[in-house]
Formats: structure tokens, sequence, C-alpha cells
């Protein structure tokens, strides 16, 4: 009987992480597939058998890297008030993107932010997770409304979308070398209309 091929040489799980920061630094179409080989110390062959094509890649990049920001953003920092849940997560998003040990900024939003530079499915993909991000601070805004924390007339999409504005603006400042004093700073500002924004 023939071998049905050599063993993987490589950890799998180590040259996804590295192709992660590729994709995260560069953005999809700037990262060619010699960045990608380099980065992850592996031949093009070998790529494409792991992960069948560079989209194929770059969705288990996502993958990862969404698993982790969930579980920052959220799981971890849901607090018993929406204004705390916010807050924490404008916070935690000040100090993780402008982390030294890997690319500034938010990974997802940065690679939206360019929708010419890949294929529809794949934008689409992209599209469908800042939607998920907006859902899941709409839901705590609903809660909030409903323990009476939000007055009942506020429109809730409207402060939704004001917080993940904020966000957003702040992964384009970190890419641009903005501090993470300065991320706070901004995210203290975006606190200041809590109460504005909230009550009657």
């Amino acid at each position: 009987m023939s071998e049905r091929g050599r063993p993987r040489s490589f950890d799998r799980d180590v040259v996804l992480q590295k192709a992660m920061e590729v994709f995260w630094a560069r953005g999809y179409a700037a990262a060619s597939m010699a960045d990608l080989t380099a980065a992850m110390g592996i031949a093009a062959p070998s790529l494409y058998a792991a992960f069948g094509s560079k989209a194929g890649l770059f969705r288990e990049a996502v993958a990862l890297y969404t698993g982790d920001a969930t579980e920052d953003y959220w799981l971890r920092n849901d607090r018993p008030t929406a204004r705390g849940t916010l807050e924490a997560y404008l916070r935690d998003a000040a100090v993780g993107m402008t982390r030294s040990d890997r690319p500034r900024g938010c990974m997802v939003m940065l690679s939206a932010a360019q929708p010419c530079d890949m294929e529809p499915d794949l934008y689409a993909e992209l599209k469908a997770l800042r939607v998920e991000s907006m859902t899941r601070i709409r839901q705590r805004l609903q809660r909030a409304q409903d323990e009476g924390e939000i007055a009942a007339t506020v429109d809730l999409n409207a402060v939704a979308r004001f917080y993940v504005t904020v966000h957003q603006g702040m992964s384009l400042q970190a890419r641009e070398g903005a501090t993470e004093t300065e991320l706070r700073s901004l995210a203290d500002s975006a606190m200041a209309a809590w109460e504005p924004l909230t009550r009657e």
C-alpha cells in the first residue's frame, strides 16, 4: 500500500495565529502569499493543503480573532448595569487595541473597511460580524431598559450605533498611533454622553 502523504510537520494552531497577525496588520488584500508563508514558516503547498485557499485561511484567522474578542468584551465584562458593561467594553478596547505584542486596532473592523479588496462573500461575513456586535449591544441596552436603567422612550438602536461608532473610531485611532491613555480619554468622553443619551 502506498503512503497517503507525509505527516504534517507544523502545529496548525501556531501557524494560524501567525497568519491572523499578518491579516490583522496588513489587511486581506495586502497580505500576500509570500507574507503569509514567511510568517507561518511553511511552504505554499502546505498552506493550501491545510487551509484550502487564502480565503479559507482568512476565515479561520477571523474565527480565531473573534473568539478572543467575544471572550474579552462580553463574557468577562458583562456588568450589573449597561453603563458599566459599555464602559468596560470601551476601556478594554483601549487596552487591547494598543498592546505592543500584536497589531493595533480591531482586525474585523479594519478588514471590513476595505470591501473592494476582498471577495463579496468574505466581506458579507465580516459585515455579519459587525452586525452581531451591534446586536449584542442592542440586547444589553434592551435588558437595561426593561430593568429601568434606561428610559422607556430612548431609541436603543441610536444608542447602540453611537457606541459601535466610538469603538470603530478607537480602532482607527489605534492603527494611526493613538496611545492607550488617549483611547481611554476617548472612552471616558463617550461615557459622559450616557446620561443625555439614555434619559428622557
